[in-house]
Parts: C-alpha cells; sequence; structure tokens
C-alpha cells in the first residue's frame, strides 16, 4: 500500500532524471524502427459503438451492416470496449463499456463469444481489419483483479483502492464507476500484456485502441508494444498525442487532438488556414513516427462536447473533406453517415436509427478517393501536404507522391472567397472528385461559404 501523493512525486521525479543508458535498454531495435503495416496504407477508420449502432445492440446485427461499410472504403472496424461491464457502482441503468468487469471475455448483452468470433471473420473475410478498444488504465470495481491482486490497483493512506486521479491537479477525474491500475507493479504488467496477447492469437483481432493511453507511463508502451509486434502485423493507436509514445512507444498512430479543437474554431470563424498551417509546423517537428488519426467526432465528443452539427454548423461537410484529405488517417463515427443529429447517451441504450444515410455517399467518395491516390495514402506510404496559396480564408493545399497529384481547396469561412491559381496549376486537365458551391474561369477558383473541391490527375 502506498501514499497516493508520494507516489505522484516519485513518478514525476523518476521521469524527469530517465537516463539515457535507461532508455537505450528500453527502446529496442524493433520498435526503433517501428513502421505503418503495409495493409494500413490507405485505411480509414470506421468507430464503432455496439450497443447504440443497432436496436438490437449485438455483433449479430451489427455485422448485417459490414457490406455497406465496406463499400465506403474503410478498412479498420474499432469497436468501443466489447468486455462485461462491472455492476458494481455503475453510472446510469447500463454504466460504461470502459468499466470492464473481465478483459478475457465479452459482453453477454452484445451476444456471445461465437457472435464475436462470427463477425470477427465477416470481417476479415470482406477483407477489412479489426481493433478493439483496451481500458489499461483502470478496471470495473467487480473486476477479478481486485480480489485476487488488490496490490494491482492505487490505494490511499489507509489501503483503499481509489478511481483515478487527475494527474495535472491531483483531484479525481470523477470516474468513480472503475478503479485505478498501479503500474508501480510489474505483476500486473505481465498480466495486461498477457490478456492483449490472448486477444491477438486467441480470438485473432488485428491491434488496439488504448484508452487513456496518455495515463499510462510511457516505458509500459515500449514494453506491451515491442511484445504486441512480435504476435503479428497488427496496427496500435493511442488515444493521446504524445509524442514519445509514437516516437519510442511502438504506436503507429495517435490523436489529432490539437488540430480537431483547431478546427472547430475555424468553425466558428476564432481561427483561420494560417493558424492551421502554424500548427502543422510545430506538430510535424514533434513526431518522428507514425500520424494522426483526423476526425470531425467520435464516441467522447459526440456525448460530451456535441454534434458535428452543433460545434461546426453549415461547416461540417468542409471539415470532413480536411480530416480526410489532409496528413493523417481519417475516422468516421458510426452514425455521421445518417447523419447523427443527436448526442448518444452514454450509460442507456439509445440507438442511432439509421434510415436515410443521407451522407452516405459523400463518405463513400472521400474514403475511396483516399485509396484511389497513393498521394493521400497515410504516413510514409503517402506525401506531406504543402501550402500552395497565401489566400488565409482558403485552405489550399497539394500532395503530390511519384506521378500522382492531388489538390484540396477548401472555403474556411462563411461567405464566398476567390484564389487565383495563376500558371502554377492548370485545373482544365485535372479531374474534379469532389466539389460543393465552386466555380471554375480562367485561372480564378470562386468558393462558396464552407465549398470545397478536390482535383487530381
Amino acid at each position: 500500500m502506498k501514499n497516493y501523493a508520494l507516489y505522484l512525486l516519485l513518478f514525476s521525479l523518476l521521469f524527469a532524471c530517465e537516463s539515457k543508458v535507461e532508455k537505450a535498454q528500453i527502446v529496442t531495435e524493433d520498435i526503433a524502427t517501428s513502421y505503418i503495416p503495409e495493409w494500413a496504407k490507405d485505411a480509414s477508420i470506421y468507430e464503432v459503438n455496439m450497443r447504440q449502432f443497432t436496436e438490437e445492440g449485438t455483433f449479430e446485427a451489427f455485422s448485417k451492416h459490414l457490406p455497406r461499410i465496406k463499400d465506403m472504403g474503410i478498412k479498420i472496424i474499432w469497436l468501443m470496449p466489447i468486455h462485461p461491464i462491472s455492476v458494481k457502482e455503475r453510472k446510469g441503468t447500463l454504466g460504461s463499456p470502459y468499466a470492464v468487469a473481465d478483459y478475457k471475455d465479452v459482453n453477454p448483452e452484445y451476444g456471445t463469444m461465437a457472435d464475436f468470433e462470427a463477425m470477427v471473420k465477416k470481417i476479415h473475410d470482406l477483407d477489412m481489419k479489426i481493433i478493439i478498444d483496451w481500458v489499461p488504465n483502470h478496471t470495473g470495481w467487480d473486476n477479478q483483479w481486485i480480489t485476487d491482486h488488490p496490490e494491482w490497483y492505487t490505494q490511499n493512506d489507509q489501503g483503499e483502492i481509489i478511481d483515478p486521479i487527475d494527474y495535472n491537479t491531483g483531484e479525481s477525474w470523477g470516474w468513480t464507476d472503475v478503479a485505478d491500475l498501479n503500474y508501480d507493479n510489474q505483476e500486473m504488467r505481465k498480466e495486461m500484456i498477457s490478456v492483449l496477447k490472448y486477444w491477438i492469437n486467441e480470438r485473432n483481432i488485428d491491434g488496439f485502441r488504448m484508452d487513456v493511453a496518455h495515463g499510462v507511463p510511457d516505458d509500459f508502451w515500449m514494453q506491451a508494444n515491442e511484445e504486441l509486434k512480435k504476435q503479428g502485423d497488427i496496427f496500435l493507436l493511442a488515444e493521446g498525442e504524445v509524442p514519445k509514445q509514437r516516437n519510442a512507444g511502438g504506436f503507429h498512430a495517435d490523436y489529432g487532438w490539437s488540430l480537431h479543437h483547431l478546427l472547430n474554431e475555424v468553425a466558428k470563424g476564432e481561427k483561420s488556414v494560417d493558424d492551421i498551417w502554424t500548427y502543422y509546423e510545430e506538430d510535424s517537428a514533434k513526431f518522428e513516427k507514425g500520424y494522426h488519426m483526423m476526425f470531425t467526432s467520435n464516441h467522447d465528443e459526440n456525448t460530451w462536447a456535441g454534434t458535428v452539427f452543433e460545434r461546426m454548423e453549415d461547416a461540417h461537410k468542409a471539415m470532413a473533406v480536411f480530416t480526410a484529405t489532409f496528413d493523417g488517417m481519417p475516422l468516421i463515427y458510426g452514425g455521421q453517415e445518417e447523419p447523427l443529429m443527436k448526442r448518444l447517451e452514454f450509460f442507456e441504450k439509445d440507438d442511432i436509427g439509421f434510415e436515410n444515410y443521407e451522407y452516405q455517399e459523400f463518405y463513400t467518395t472521400l474514403f475511396n478517393l483516399k485509396k484511389q491516390n497513393e498521394a493521400l495514402w497515410n504516413g510514409e506510404f503517402g506525401a506531406p501536404p504543402t501550402r500552395i496559396s497565401e489566400q488565409n480564408n482558403i485552405m489550399a493545399f497539394q500532395r503530390k507522391k511519384d506521378s500522382n497529384t492531388v489538390l484540396t481547396f477548401i472555403n474556411f469561412t462563411n461567405s464566398e472567397n476567390s484564389i487565383s491559381l495563376g500558371e502554377n496549376f492548370d485545373l482544365s486537365t485535372m479531374k474534379v472528385l469532389l466539389s460543393e458551391t465552386v466555380k471554375l474561369s480562367e485561372d480564378q477558383l470562386t468558393i462558396g461559404p464552407w465549398g470545397y473541391v478536390i482535383y487530381s490527375n
């Protein structure tokens, strides 16, 4: 049992004083030379909230949507946590999927393990991949680990297991439905890696999205991800934006949180094109490997911050075009193609209610043009964006890889704007892949409010 305040102090000092020798011992050759799996080179991600995706909320019901999701150009299916949910201290009627009661089983509300395996097989038969949401930072209060190994958890001065603490403030996050895991305990680390390997080797999944990755020590990721990559050609996504976790920790991708928040501000007229390029220059200098996952929504944003229509209003399609064509791997949160006009409940049943698929064609065009144009591929397989105009109202960039060139123009304001192309670009020889409210006359491109156009040769 340990004093938590002392733990925080020692934890900070440990990482502040990490020696070059220790780092060299941790960062193995495998991790230092990590690269993106070849199958993920042109991939886009589709996030699935299993509870809310269908009226039934089951693996079997969701599986019926797989062919149309495949047709959208999606390569990776990401499932929110599929494990049993703790009853003790749960929030709401059904609890949070992130309060895991058993790391090696599936939530019976979603179906049986056989149902899960049948879904995985269908995903693979459609030449897609599946990653599951993993919760390494904490467990539910019903988890057998608490009974068998209380020393695997963070405890206060009285020897009581506690919920997670905000490392910025030293106060509780308010996640009272979960118990904080103690990464000082090496046996817990070993078991965590063991159950991760179980899902790759025994349940045939293709990787993980690691929840609250920034709340877990970096040296654990160096240890765990090296071991996981030995199990197969998997994909590792961190919920965080920590350079070290990509550069040395073996993650292929993380969240583009900073850019996402910038896009919300652009949609409100508070930031501009110049701010995006300043961010990109600074961000690129921090990260040596991998790329960001780009998004206009996800389960957290939808429930807690608002739908894309609340946050971005009429700019939502323009921002989707940006996230699908700029540097990084695009994500769509299940239901955005409907479109999803409400904030989904987190602890209760709240069916998306698929019926109209109003934006199905829009997203299908976006994700398939990514697959068809090598310049737009992910990370080292694609090309970095370069700015082609100093116009501060229109986001204009080029991505060029070998003989493939893609030009993207997006009006980042709610009023019409024009851009002069000069002699550098003869758009008459290029194909329009996707456009909205755009007029081309001689060497000038006029774009309506939040309009866009994508050209390719």
